[in-house]
C-alpha cells in the first residue's frame, strides 16, 4: 500500500481526480434541484442525462483518439477548464443574469460538460498506466475507485449543504474553483510520457480501438455488462423526485441520499486495495453487479429515509466491487499505445450509460410511475446478469491473474 501510495506522480493523478469527480457531483446535484424546483417533472431530471449524453457519446471517441496522439495532459487540464466555465455560466444564471429560458440555460450548460467528460477518462486511464508499475494495478484501481467514490460521498453531500445554507449561486462557484485546481493538479503531475502512436488517419486509429474490444471477449463482456447494469438502474437520477415526493426531505436529504452509494463504495475500494480479488474474478463481477440490482428493487420498496440510504448504501458496496474489477481487467488487458482509445470506449459503455439510464428512468417514472420504474430497472439488471454469464463464458470463468 505505501508502494502505491510513495509516488509523487500518481497522489497528484489522484488528486486531480477526486476534485473533477468533487466539482462534477456538486454541478450533477445542485442541476438537479434546480432543474426539478422549476419543473416538478421526472422527465426533466431524465432530460439532463439526454443533454450530457448526446455530446459525450459525439465526442469520446475522437478524444481517446487525441489521448493517444498527443498529450495525455493537455486535454485533461482543458477539460477541467471547460467544466469550470459551465459553471460560471450556471452562476450567472442563477444570479439572474441571463435572459431566456433557464431550463435551455442548464441544458446547454451540461451539455458542455458532457464534452469535456470525453476527455478526462482517457487522460487519467492513459496516465495512470505511467505513473505505476504494472504488478500494482489491481490495488492501485481499488486505491483509485476509494479516491473516485470518496468524491461521490462528499460532492453531493456539499452540494446539498451549499444549496441549502448558501443558495445555488455560491454551490455554482465552488465547483467552478474546484476544476480551476483539478487543471493545476493535473498540470503538475510530472511524467515521461512515451512517444504518440504512429500517425494514422483519425477514424482508421478509432476503427482500430473498436475491433480490439469487440474482438475481446473478457472486455467486452465486462463493459456490457456495466453498461446494461447502470442504464437501467439509474435510480439515483430520480432522488430528487423521492426526497420531494415521498421522502419529504430537503436539499440536505438529497445530498445524503446521493452520497450513500458511494460510502459503501469507498469502504470496498479500500478493502479491495489491500485484498484484491485474483480468484474467480469473472463470477465476482457478475454476483457484485446482482447484487447491485437486487439493492436498486428494495430501494423502490422502501417507504423510510434511512432504510432507503442505506440499501443505497449496500448497492454503492456492490457497485465498488464491479468498478474495481472492471478497471483492473481493461489496465491488465490493453496495450499502452491504445489506453486513450479503449478507455473512451469504456467511457461511451459505461459513462454515457449514467446519462441514458437517467433518461430511461425519466422516460419510465412517466410512464410506470417513479416506485414501479426502479423496481423495472432492478429487474433489467438481474436479467442483464443472466444473459451476460451466458453468452461471455471467457468473462465468468475469469481468473485476474490470466492477464498478467
Amino acid at each position: 500500500m505505501y508502494f502505491i501510495l510513495k509516488p509523487t506522480p500518481f497522489i497528484k493523478l489522484l488528486s486531480f481526480r477526486v476534485l473533477i469527480v468533487l466539482a462534477y457531483q456538486i454541478l450533477a446535484i445542485v442541476v438537479g434541484w434546480h432543474i426539478y424546483e422549476l419543473t416538478h417533472d421526472t422527465l426533466a431530471l431524465g432530460l439532463i442525462g439526454l443533454a450530457e449524453v448526446v455530446p459525450y457519446f459525439c465526442c469520446a471517441l475522437f478524444a481517446g483518439y487525441a489521448v493517444d496522439h498527443h498529450s495525455r495532459r493537455l486535454f485533461g487540464v482543458l477539460a477541467c477548464l471547460l467544466i469550470g466555465l459551465t459553471a460560471l455560466t450556471l452562476v450567472a444564471l442563477s444570479a439572474g443574469q441571463l435572459i431566456g429560458n433557464p431550463a435551455w440555460w442548464i441544458y446547454c450548460s451540461i451539455g458542455f460538460t458532457g464534452v469535456a467528460r470525453a476527455f478526462i477518462g482517457p487522460s487519467y486511464s492513459a496516465l495512470f498506466a505511467l505513473v505505476l508499475p504494472r504488478d500494482q494495478y489491481a490495488r492501485a484501481s481499488g486505491i483509485g475507485s476509494a479516491i473516485f467514490q470518496f468524491g461521490l460521498v462528499v460532492g453531493p453531500a456539499l452540494g446539498g449543504i451549499l444549496v441549502g445554507w448558501a443558495g445555488k449561486v455560491t454551490a455554482y462557484g465552488v465547483a467552478a474553483g474546484l476544476c480551476l485546481v483539478a487543471a493545476l493538479a493535473l498540470l503538475s503531475v510530472r511524467v515521461q510520457e512515451p512517444p504518440a502512436a504512429a500517425s494514422a488517419p483519425i477514424f482508421s486509429s478509432i476503427g482500430e480501438g473498436l475491433r480490439f474490444v469487440f474482438s475481446n471477449q473478457v472486455i467486452l463482456g465486462a463493459q456490457s455488462l456495466d453498461m446494461f447494469a447502470v442504464l437501467f438502474g439509474g435510480a439515483v437520477s430520480m432522488l430528487p423526485a423521492f426526497i420531494q415526493d415521498i421522502f419529504h426531505y430537503g436539499p440536505e436529504g438529497l445530498g445524503i441520499l446521493r452520497a450513500a452509494p458511494a460510502i459503501g463504495a469507498v469502504m470496498t475500494g479500500l478493502i479491495l486495495a489491500r485484498h484484491p480479488i485474483n480468484l474467480h474474478t469473472g463470477r465476482w463481477l457478475l454476483v457484485a453487479v446482482a447484487g447491485f440490482g437486487v439493492c436498486m428493487i428494495g430501494f423502490a420498496l422502501s417507504v423510510n429515509f434511512w432504510v432507503a440510504g442505506l440499501l443505497l448504501m449496500f448497492s454503492g458496496v456492490f457497485d465498488g466491487v464491479s468498478v474495481v474489477l472492471r478497471t483492473t481487467i481493461m489496465q491488465l488487458s490493453t496495450p499502452d499505445a491504445m489506453r486513450g482509445r479503449v478507455s473512451a470506449i469504456n467511457g461511451i459503455f459505461i459513462g454515457s450509460s449514467n446519462e441514458l439510464g437517467a433518461f430511461e428512468s425519466g422516460i419510465a417514472a412517466r410512464l410506470m410511475g417513479l416506485v414501479p420504474s426502479v423496481i423495472f430497472g432492478g429487474l433489467m439488471t438481474l436479467t442483464v446478469v443472466a444473459v451476460t454469464a451466458k453468452l461471455a463464458p471467457k468473462l465468468r470463468r475469469l481468473e485476474l491473474h490470466q492477464l498478467n
